[in-house]
């Protein structure tokens, strides 16, 4: 981007709460920033369903995540945080990961005890969790690999969809104890739930709260979160389950007016629209340089 991103303590320190929407590929990142959020979060199950078309229940690596968050990054100057799942492996997989997120532009990482091998999508579906010993040595090991100390690890608990809130609170609270910055007891169904954990962890310089839109979890407003102690609030599915809806109407439309079996007028706010695009994509920048370099036929005696 050619300017300097902002580390995410600063960006805190200018919005209480935090708001992040997840970005899943360049171009949302990019619009993210130019709507004026101060900040993006890089969620595996957006990114892997943009970038593979797969769902995130532990099927992809280190290398995935990091060739996509390395295009997220790269198309924003905006402080990003970015979901580490569990580490990818044990203690020296986690410090590899540290040291690749931080090397792409990464300010925040997750790091998580759900366990792999029976990792579901949304941490309330949660089957298993990892021993608190093991998710400790995670998070230590990543926090003795950070190259700045800038870096915010932040200390995900899934415990609450399989050992209940008090043993994810405890949990959480561990995590602070050791270090960790971040903290985001992952998977609450209610509003008191929220309340509990505002009221447990705060002060810790990063609380995570996540409002997911339908089912059965309360929809929450940042202002409310954050009075009650939420210094950070993503909106995991809200880009990328509106980009899916909208995609998958047009090609059922355009497929009918294929078929001759239904219209499909064109774009009314092309222009519009056509205008986000090129800004997004910094055409007028491209152009520029075009201009300015571009070697000029000669024109022939």
């Amino acid at each position: 981007m050619g300017t300097t991103r902002e580390t995410l303590r600063a960006a805190l320190g200018r919005e209480r709460p935090l708001v992040t929407p997840l970005a899943h590929d360049a171009l949302s990142a990019r619009l993210i920033e130019a709507a004026g959020f101060r900040a993006v979060t890089v969620g595996g199950s957006a990114l892997l369903a943009a970038r593979h078309a797969l769902p995130d229940i532990g099927l992809v690596g280190l290398a995935d995540m990091v060739a996509g968050i390395r295009d997220i990054a790269a198309a924003t100057a905006l402080p990003v945080m970015a979901d580490g799942d569990d580490g990818y492996g044990d203690v020296k997989s986690g410090v590899r990961l540290v040291q690749a997120y931080e090397a792409v532009g990464v300010g925040g990482i997750l790091i998580e005890d759900q366990r792999r091998e029976n990792k579901q999508q949304r941490a309330d579906k949660a089957a298993a969790v990892v021993d608190e010993a093991t998710i400790e040595g995670k998070l230590r090991a990543a926090l003795a690999a950070r190259g700045s100390r800038d870096t915010i690890i932040v200390g995900r608990t899934d415990a609450f969809g399989v050992l209940g809130l008090d043993a994810a609170l405890r949990r959480a609270e561990r995590f602070a104890n050791l270090g960790a910055e971040g903290v985001f007891v992952a998977g609450l169904r209610k509003t008191e739930d929220f309340e509990k954990v505002g009221r447990a962890l705060k002060g810790v310089p990063l609380l995570s709260a996540a409002m997911f839109e339908g089912g059965d979890t309360p929809w929450l407003m940042p202002a409310e979160l954050g009075r009650m102690g939420f210094t950070q609030v993503s909106f995991p599915s809200t880009l990328i389950f509106r980009v899916a809806a909208v995609m998958h109407a047009a090609l059922a439309r355009l497929r009918a007016y294929a078929d001759g079996t239904h219209d499909f007028p064109s774009l009314a706010d092309y222009a519009r629209v056509r205008g986000v695009m090129d800004e997004c994509t910094q055409l007028a920048r491209w152009r520029g340089v075009e201009s300015a370099f571009a070697a000029t036929e000669t024109p022939r005696a």
